[in-house]
């Protein structure tokens, strides 16, 4: 497994490294040598930041954990990116997925989690055609985090969403 650290506003102190090393070198036991991790540190304000990007065969396996100790959110990120292993372990493998990035012995264990994905409402509605701008003011009316539209300038189905600090993002298909 490569560990790749890289910083934003923040120097990489050896004990910095050493922190990330020492709790991310956990999940060896589930990725094979040649996984890259790329890990990237910042700082804002009073934010420590952790993101950890997992490329695997088509997909990512990503957290990203923020507190006012950059320890505390190294710690964090190595549980929530375990937590996720376990829990979709089993869906890789019954969905046919490529799983050559994981270690034999992981896709082998039978003992961990196994939970199904529910879904337990659907909602159906129409979409009128509007501009990104107008679907967050809409989703802000509505006190949703997140409001799929019809863009009126692609005809294609986008999905807005409310980020971190006020700010919003927008999801648009590839072409």
């Amino acid at each position: 497994m490569n560990i790749i650290i890289s910083g934003k506003n923040i120097d990489i102190t050896e004990g910095i490294r050493s922190a990330v090393n020492s709790k991310l070198g956990k999940l060896e036991r589930y990725f094979t040598p040649d996984t890259d991790v790329n890990v990237t540190l910042s700082v804002e304000k009073e934010r420590q930041k952790v993101e950890v990007t997992i490329p695997v065969k088509g997909r990512l396996i990503r957290s990203e954990q923020v507190s006012n100790d950059m320890y505390v959110s190294i710690d964090l990120v190595e549980e929530v990116i375990e937590r996720q292993l376990r829990k979709y372990k089993s869906k890789l493998i019954n969905k046919k997925q490529d799983v050559s990035n994981f270690q034999k012995d992981f896709i082998e264990d039978e003992d961990l989690e196994d939970e199904d994905i529910k879904i337990v409402r659907m909602k159906r509605f129409g979409m009128k055609p509007m501009f990104p701008e107008d679907a967050c003011v809409q989703m802000e009316l509505l006190g949703h985090n997140f409001f799929a539209f019809r863009n009126a300038e692609t005809n294609e189905v986008n999905v807005v969403y409310k980020r971190k600090g006020n700010t919003y993002g927008l999801i648009e298909p590839e072409n």
